[in-house]
Parts: C-alpha cells; sequence; structure tokens
C-alpha cells in the first residue's frame, strides 16, 4: 500500500515537473509573437511620424517662405512711402525757405519805410514846433495892440470875443449836434443789423413744428382687434394707464396716439410699439412695459441734457438742471418746439456776443437756460420766468443767466452784452415765419388748465385731458372715494370747468374708480 502511494506521488510530481516546463515553454512562445507585434507597430508609429514631421517641416517652410515675402513686399512698400515722405517734405522745406525769405525781404522794406517815416516825422515835428512859437508871438502882440487899440484888458476882450462868438454859432452848433446824432442812429442800426446777418447767416437751424399726434405703423389690420382687446379692455387700459387718446379708424397698417402733452405722447407711442413688437398685448403686460419705457424715458432726458452740454462747450452744469434741458424736449410753446428754441437762442445769442465783444460762452450759457422754467410749469405752479429763475438761483448760476430770464420778458433791465444778446436771440427765433401758432399755444393752455382742475379736488391720483380736449378722464383713489362721492365730484368739475375755462362745444368729465385685490400664492 505504502509503495503504491509513493509511486503515485512520484507520477504526480513527474507530471507536474513536466506540465511546468511544458507551460513555461508556451508563455515563452507568446510572448515573443507579442514583442515582434509591438515592435512592428512601433515601427509603423515611427514611420508615420516621420512623415508627419516631414509635412510639418514643409509646411512651416512654405509659411516661412509667404511670410518672407510679404514682408519683403510691406519692406518695399514703407521705403517707397518714406521716400515719398521725405521728398515731400524737402519740398515743403524748400517752399518754407522761399516764404521765409520773401517775408524777411518785406520786413526789411518795411523797416526802411518806417525809419524813412520816421525821420520825417522827426523833421515835420521840429518845423511844427517852430512855427507854433511864432504864431504864439504874434498873437501876443496882436493882443497887446488890442488892448492899446480897444481899451479893454486880455480877459474883458477874450470875454466879449467869445461871448459873440458863441452867439454866432449857436445856430451851426445845433445843426451840426443834430447831423451827428442822425449819423449815429444810423450808424448804430447799420451795425445792429450788421450783427444780426452775421448771426443768422451763420446759423442755420432746422425748421420743426409740433404736432399733436403721433403716428404709430402696423404690420398688418389684425393688430387694431388685438390691441382694443376683448370689450375693450386692452385701449382703455392704455388709455387710462398713459392719459392719451389712441384713435383706431379706417387707416391702413396704421394707429394715432394723441395728447397735447408731448412727453406722455412719446411715452405712450414707445409703450405701444414694444408691445406690437413683444405681441402679448393685456392689462398686466401693458403696465408692465409702461413702467419700464418711463424710466428709460427718465434715465434718457439726463443723458440727453449731459450731451447738449458737452457739445455746447459752455463749462459744468448742476445734473438737475441738464436733466431739466433734456426734458425741454417734451415741451412746446405756441407750436415750436422748446429744446429746438433754446437751442437755437443759446448759438444765435452766442454769436451776438462774440460779435459785440461780449463773452460768447456766458451767452450761449444764458440762451440755453433763459427757457429752463417751461420744463417744470407742467408739475408745479406759477409762470416759466420765476420758476426758471428760482432754480438757476437754487444750483448757483451766473447773475447774467439770471438777468437774461427776466429780461427776455421784460421783468428787467438788461444789465450785459450777453444778456441783450439773448433779448435778440429768442425774439429772432420766435419772429421768423412759421416759428409758432398762436392758435395751439391757446389749446395747450386750455387743456393744462382742465388737467389742473380735475387734479385740484381730493382723492384724485391722475387726470389727463383726451379726444382734442373734449374729454377729461379723472382716475380716483378707491380707497378715498367711494362710488356715490365719483358721481358728486364728476358733477363738480364739470360745474368749474364751465365756470373758469373758455372752450368750444362741450366737455365730458369720465371720472373712474378701480379697486383690485392683489394676492400672491406662496
Amino acid at each position: 500500500m505504502l509503495n503504491e502511494i509513493l509511486l503515485g506521488g512520484g507520477i504526480a510530481t513527474v507530471s507536474g515537473v513536466i506540465g511546468f516546463f511544458i507551460s513555461k515553454k508556451l508563455t515563452s512562445a507568446n510572448f515573443e509573437v507579442y514583442t515582434d507585434q509591438a515592435k512592428a507597430k512601433a515601427k509603423a508609429i515611427e514611420n508615420e511620424a516621420q512623415t508627419l514631421l516631414e509635412r510639418a517641416y514643409n509646411k512651416s517652410r512654405e509659411i516661412e517662405l509667404e511670410a518672407k515675402k510679404q514682408y519683403e513686399s510691406a519692406k518695399e512698400r514703407a521705403k517707397a512711402n518714406l521716400h515719398q515722405r521725405e521728398d515731400d517734405l524737402i519740398r515743403k522745406e524748400q517752399g518754407f525757405k522761399r516764404y521765409k525769405q520773401d517775408e524777411e525781404k518785406k520786413i526789411h522794406s518795411q523797416n526802411s519805410i518806417v525809419e524813412s517815416q520816421k525821420l520825417n516825422l522827426e523833421r515835420n515835428e521840429k518845423s511844427l514846433n517852430s512855427l507854433k512859437k511864432r504864431y504864439e508871438e504874434k498873437i501876443d502882440e496882436a493882443l497887446h495892440v488890442l488892448e492899446h487899440s480897444a481899451g479893454m484888458t486880455k480877459d474883458e476882450a477874450k470875454t466879449a470875443l467869445l461871448r459873440n462868438v458863441e452867439d454866432k454859432s449857436r445856430g451851426e452848433i445845433s445843426h451840426i449836434v443834430r447831423r451827428y446824432e442822425s449819423e449815429a442812429k444810423q450808424e448804430g442800426e447799420r451795425k445792429a443789423n450788421f450783427i444780426l446777418a452775421q448771426a443768422t447767416s451763420r446759423f442755420a437751424g432746422e425748421f420743426a413744428s409740433e404736432r399733436l399726434t403721433n403716428l404709430v405703423h402696423l404690420d398688418n389690420d389684425e393688430l387694431k382687434g388685438r390691441i382694443i382687446g376683448k370689450e375693450g379692455r386692452n385701449i382703455k387700459a392704455l388709455e387710462t394707464l398713459m392719459g392719451v387718446d389712441i384713435i383706431i379708424d379706417d387707416t391702413p397698417n396704421a394707429i394715432l396716439v394723441s395728447s397735447f402733452n408731448l412727453y406722455r405722447r412719446a411715452i405712450a407711442t414707445k409703450t405701444l410699439q414694444l408691445l406690437i413688437a413683444d405681441g402679448r398685448i393685456q392689462p398686466a403686460r401693458i403696465e408692465e412695459i409702461f413702467k419700464k419705457v418711463s424710466d428709460e424715458f427718465e434715465a434718457g432726458i439726463l443723458a440727453e441734457g449731459e450731451e447738449l452740454i458737452a457739445d455746447m462747450n459752455i463749462g459744468v452744469m448742476h445734473p438737475e438742471l441738464m436733466k431739466l434741458i433734456g426734458r425741454l424736449r417734451y415741451r412746446a410753446s405756441y407750436g415750436q418746439n422748446a429744446l429746438a428754441h433754446t437751442l437755437e437762442v443759446a448759438h444765435l445769442a452766442g454769436i451776438m456776443a462774440a460779435e459785440m465783444g461780449g463773452d460768447p460762452i456766458l451767452a450761449k450759457r444764458a440762451g440755453l437756460l433763459h427757457d429752463i422754467g417751461k420744463a417744470l410749469t407742467h408739475d408745479h405752479d406759477g409762470n416759466h420766468v420765476d420758476l426758471g429763475a428760482e432754480v438757476c438761483n437754487r444750483y448757483n448760476e451766473n447773475t447774467v443767466v439770471i438777468n437774461a430770464i427776466y429780461a427776455h420778458h421784460g421783468q428787467q433791465e438788461i444789465n450785459s452784452i450777453e444778456c441783450g444778446a439773448v433779448c435778440a436771440a429768442d425774439a429772432l427765433s420766435a419772429a421768423r415765419p412759421g416759428a409758432r401758432r398762436e392758435v395751439l399755444e391757446s389749446f395747450l393752455k386750455r387743456v393744462t388748465e382742465i388737467e389742473d382742475i380735475a387734479s385740484g379736488h381730493t382723492g384724485v391720483k391722475q387726470a389727463y385731458a383726451i379726444n382734442a380736449g373734449r374729454e377729461v378722464r379723472v382716475i380716483v383713489n378707491a380707497t378715498l372715494v367711494n362710488d356715490d362721492e365719483s358721481v358728486l365730484m364728476a358733477r363738480e368739475i364739470a360745474k368749474e370747468i364751465e365756470e373758469r375755462v373758455q372752450y368750444p362745444g362741450e366737455i365730458k368729465v369720465n371720472v373712474i374708480r378701480e379697486s383690485r385685490a392683489i394676492q400672491f400664492a406662496k
């Protein structure tokens, strides 16, 4: 039994050794195969890398040659340009030398003439002194003879002679005075006309007359229905919020925005354009776009004022004044845009002041601010002269500016050349043909007065005169005014308009009371 076990173990041991050697042999053979494959792949990669390297080298050579070619071309052009400039410089230098020689000759010639004239003047002065001395001696001799012959002293004779000369010359002197006064008046008129002609010929202002409507273009007439909205909700929201009259008629692809207030009309026009481009026309979206446009306009008027001050080159100005200047774009007087009129006056005043020996920069500043109060009349009580003077005093403007604000309406005397230039320029700007329209100004005053009457009642949030002044839309605070009080308010406003305002036809007073309940789901 033991022998069998030993035999079996020996056989197993021999088999394991034989298997180990066989396995090692097979592994060695496979390793050689893998080694050969790896060497083949490495060789292929090496060949491919060599090929890519050669291509890259050839490409770099091509780029280098092209760059060298461009460099040589640019170098040649630069050389040619340099030679051309050198030639131009040499020609200019030669021309300058010739000019210098000519000027030196002229100066030398003029010096010679001046020296000869100086010598002649000295000789003439000596001769004149000699003649003067002889003349005085002759006068003394004549006076001595007169004293002995007339029995009067020198002073008595002088007094009598002067009295006779004065009596005989009085009429002649009066005639001379009248003649010189007439000549001075004619010369003054001629000089004034010359200054005005110079100013108007050197400044060419644009003609711009303000209207009461803006046209909004539509891509198609289907948008009119969307602007009106279901049961007129959209157009009602637009007119109530923006205080304008929106006219939708048979005019193809267009609607009209009507309001006497330029600022309000400009905001409404921009809001409508953005709503049309967006496509979402509904009351909530209308309020959102309107607020965004209003904020943009407030920022825009300050930027426009800053740009105008920089273009006019009149120095530093307070930001509030610059904002008011920008706001003048949305004001009109007698149909003439207030900002266009102001710029026209500023340019004309600067030119006139320069012609008359004044300060053109100060004159332009005074011209730019002379009507600044018109930017405040929609929001504050009082006339534009007092408002303008008050705001300029508040921000420490020059006394010439204050004088120009008062003087251009005759409330003060003109105290400087610059102020006179502003007053003349203001009259010139307003008097040119077509600059102003009296009918429009009276209409604007009427609708402004209607809005002021409605806004003066307690509980009124906003009041808008629309439909060419034939309707006033009054929006009241729902918490302060109930339905019954709104009826009474409409009657009171209508009665007050009847008593204080002159108008054709009738005016509709529309009091709107609206309450909203807003909650947020969180």
